[in-house]
Order: C-alpha cells, then sequence, then structure tokens
C-alpha cells in the first residue's frame, strides 16, 4: 500500500469529525472519496498530510503510513511530508501577483529544488497537459487564465516539485463541463505516475476515473471497495442509498 490509514479519528474541538477510519490506497491507483456535505470528506484527506494540525483546536489520532513510515513518527518533517503529498484545492489558487512560470517554480524554490527550471517548468505544464495553451505566455500574469486553466496551473505547481501521491479535493466543482472534462483526463493520465486522493460530489465523475472508492457518512467509512462494487453492488444499504440519490 502507498498508504495506509489505521483507525485514524479527527477532531475540531469538541466535534468528532472521522471515527475509527482504516483503509489503504494501493501505489499508482486512484481512490474516490464520496458522501454527503459534512461527512469528513475533506478533513480525512487533510490528516493524509498533515494539514488538519494546521487548524486551531484540531487534532487526531491514529496512524497514517505513506510507504510504510508513519507520518506522525519522531523526525518526520511536515514540509518534507508536504513535498512529496500534494494538494490541490477546490478553487484555483494561482499566486496572484506572479507569473504563470513563476507559479510553477515557487515550490521548487520555497524548498531550495536547483536544476534547470526552465525545463522542470515545461515538464510539469505538459504533466498538466497546459503546456500548448500557455507556452508562449509564461511571463505575463496567472490570473490571465481561465479558471480551469488556473486549475491545471495549480495542479502543475504541485507536480514540479515531484510529488508521490497527490490530494485532490473537489478539483472540479467550481469548473465548467470542458475544463472538468479535462481535469479527469488528466488524473487518470496522472495514475501512471502517482498515488491519487480525490474528494468528489460527483458520482459520475467517481465512476469515470477511480480504481477504488470510499464511502463516508457523519465521519464513519461506511464502504470501501473497487468503484465498480461500490456503484454496481454495495454491500451497505447506505450505500445503495446514497450511490442512488436517496440522500446527499
Amino acid at each position: 500500500m502507498k498508504i495506509e490509514v489505521r483507525g485514524l479519528d479527527a477532531y475540531f474541538r469538541s466535534t468528532h469529525a472521522l471515527r475509527s477510519v482504516s483503509l489503504g490506497v494501493p501505489a499508482n491507483t486512484v481512490l474516490a472519496i464520496i458522501g454527503p456535505s459534512g461527512c469528513g470528506k475533506s478533513t480525512f484527506v487533510r490528516c493524509i498530510n498533515r494539514m488538519h494540525e494546521l487548524v486551531p483546536g484540531a487534532r487526531q489520532t491514529g496512524q497514517i503510513f505513506v510507504d510504510g513510515k508513519d507520518l506522525h513518527a519522531r523526525g518526520v518533517d511536515p514540509v518534507d511530508l508536504r513535498r512529496r503529498v500534494g494538494m490541490v484545492f477546490q478553487r484555483p489558487n494561482p499566486f496572484p501577483t506572479m507569473s504563470i512560470y513563476d507559479n510553477v517554480v515557487a515550490g521548487l524554490r520555497l524548498n531550495g529544488i536547483g536544476g534547470d527550471h526552465a525545463e522542470l517548468v515545461e515538464k510539469s505544464l505538459r504533466q498538466a497537459a497546459l503546456w500548448d495553451e500557455v507556452k508562449d505566455r509564461l511571463h505575463t500574469s496567472a490570473l490571465s487564465l481561465s479558471g480551469g486553466q488556473q486549475q491545471r496551473l495549480c495542479i502543475a505547481r504541485a507536480l514540479a516539485i515531484g510529488p508521490e501521491v497527490m490530494l485532490m479535493d473537489e478539483p472540479a466543482s467550481a469548473l465548467d463541463p470542458i475544463a472538468t472534462a479535462k481535469i479527469e483526463e488528466l488524473i487518470r493520465e496522472l495514475r501512471q505516475q502517482l498515488t491519487i486522493v480525490i474528494v468528489t460530489h460527483n458520482m459520475q465523475q467517481a465512476a469515470r476515473v477511480s480504481d477504488h472508492t470510499a464511502f463516508f457518512y457523519m465521519g464513519e467509512l461506511i464502504e470501501h471497495g473497487e468503484t465498480e462494487q461500490i456503484f454496481t453492488n454495495p454491500r451497505e444499504p447506505r450505500t445503495e442509498d446514497y450511490v442512488t440519490g436517496k440522500f446527499g
């Protein structure tokens, strides 16, 4: 398993947001996290790269392993962890005062990564399926891009520092159908290089892009399995009710 979660509980002060969640994510696969609003989906992915602990009053118990190493073991640097486990948020968040080029190299500079930055910028933008659209305007403002292009720029920025895992918290929810299709195609291509965990409200999107799906409800992991099984033959009645639209 690339990622293994054992008995994870997460809290926001007195609110018990996740309850004893355990699951594994094989390397080079896509795991979709589904469930109604407020069920703990975003909290779960933020625990994987230790962003949950940055929220005042937040805490967690249990264990999370990446490549067999406990993320809370002594000597684990959260900054280095977040380089290995990248994150893309719901709304595109390019650095507004920077050019397209500078957005991509920002993480490289922050992490002290040398080498040929121009080559890494091209490689990352190609990986994010954005190079052909921006190669002639790399030094223009990132805000000149469309919403879908900005989201792919944020993915390129995360890819530039060479992560092994990519966490995506509803990366296409604010995008139009054409931009969404490009993000989904990108996820399918990146699966060859990365392990991806994507939070989505879109049942069809989960079915299209993921190998495995986990259904969360009220902070609990109700069911986890191969995506086809979850959507066509769920074991739990609550899973069936959710994927067939009876609630959510």
